[in-house]
C-alpha cells in the first residue's frame, strides 16, 4: 500500500515505511501492532501539546495549561483529525473490526493517530514529531476559547446554573455496554428545575458526564433558553 498521499498531509516523509505500516495495524488484526507506538504517542503528543501551551500561554497557571492541554488531545479532537488525514483508509484491522466499522470508531481513530505520531518520532527526532502534531492540531491551536477551554463542561454547567440560583445537575448511569476492557457508558444530565434531560456515550463515565453536560449548556445557551424561563418564573 502507498503511503504518499498520506505523508503529504502530515507533511512528512518516513525513512522507515515500516514503521508507518505497524502505527496504522490494530491489534485485531495480529501481531506485531500499534499498542507500544500508540503508547509512545501519547506521550510524545503531550509533551508537544504541553511546550505549545507553555510558550503561548504565559499567564495561565498550571491548572488552566493541564486543562486546555486536556481538551486538545480528547478523544474527539484526536478522532477529528484522524479522519481529517482519512486513517480509515489505512488501517489495518481484523475480519471482526472491519464488520464492525471500527475503521470509523472514534478510539481506534485517536488510538491510531497517535501511534503515528509515535512513529514518526521513532523515525525521526521529537523536533520533527513536534512539526507535525502542530500543523495538525493548528486549526485547534489558533482558536482556543480560553474562557471555556480552561474548564471542562461539567464546571461550566455548574457555574451556569448557580449564576441563577437553578439546582445543580445529577449525573445517572443509563446503560454499560461492552466487555469489561472496552466499555461504553450511556449517562444521563438532569436539571429537573428545568425539565431539561440530555444523553451521551463515552468510554469513560466521566467523559459520558461531560459529553451530556456540553449538550445541556448548548440548550440552555441557544435561543435564550435561561432567559426565557426566568421570565416565566417572575411572571408566575
Amino acid at each position: 500500500m502507498s503511503f504518499l498521499e498520506l505523508e503529504y498531509s502530515l507533511n512528512y516523509k518516513f525513512s522507515n515505511n515500516n514503521l508507518l505500516e505497524l502505527a496504522l495495524t490494530h491489534r485485531s488484526y495480529g501481531s506485531p501492532h500499534n499498542e507500544r507506538l500508540e503508547f509512545l504517542g501519547d506521550s510524545v503528543l503531550n509533551f508537544a501539546i504541553t511546550i505549545f501551551l507553555f510558550e503561548k500561554y504565559s499567564d495561565i497557571d498550571e491548572g488552566g495549561l493541564s486543562r486546555l492541554r486536556a481538551r486538545l488531545v480528547q478523544q474527539n479532537s484526536l478522532a477529528t483529525i484522524a479522519s481529517d488525514l482519512n486513517l480509515s483508509r489505512y488501517l489495518k484491522l481484523g475480519d471482526g473490526e472491519l464488520k464492525s466499522g471500527g475503521c470509523n470508531r472514534p478510539s481506534i481513530l485517536a488510538d491510531c493517530l497517535e501511534a503515528v505520531f509515535g512513529a514518526v518520532f521513532k523515525d525521526s527526532s521529537f523536533n520533527e514529531a513536534r512539526i507535525v502534531i502542530e500543523k495538525q492540531f493548528v486549526k485547534l491551536l489558533n482558536n482556543l476559547d480560553l474562557k471555556t477551554m480552561c474548564k471542562d463542561a461539567k464546571s461550566l454547567l455548574q457555574e451556569l446554573l448557580q449564576s441563577r440560583k437553578i439546582s445543580l445537575p445529577r449525573y445517572l448511569i443509563v446503560n454499560i455496554n461492552g466487555a469489561a476492557h472496552n466499555q461504553r457508558f450511556e449517562i444521563e444530565c438532569i436539571i429537573s428545575e428545568l425539565n431539561i434531560k440530555t444523553k451521551a456515550l463515552g468510554d469513560t463515565r466521566r467523559s459520558a458526564e461531560q459529553a451530556a453536560a456540553k449538550i445541556a449548556i448548548n440548550i440552555l445557551t441557544s435561543s435564550n433558553y435561561l432567559d426565557c424561563y426566568l421570565y416565566k418564573s417572575i411572571k408566575v
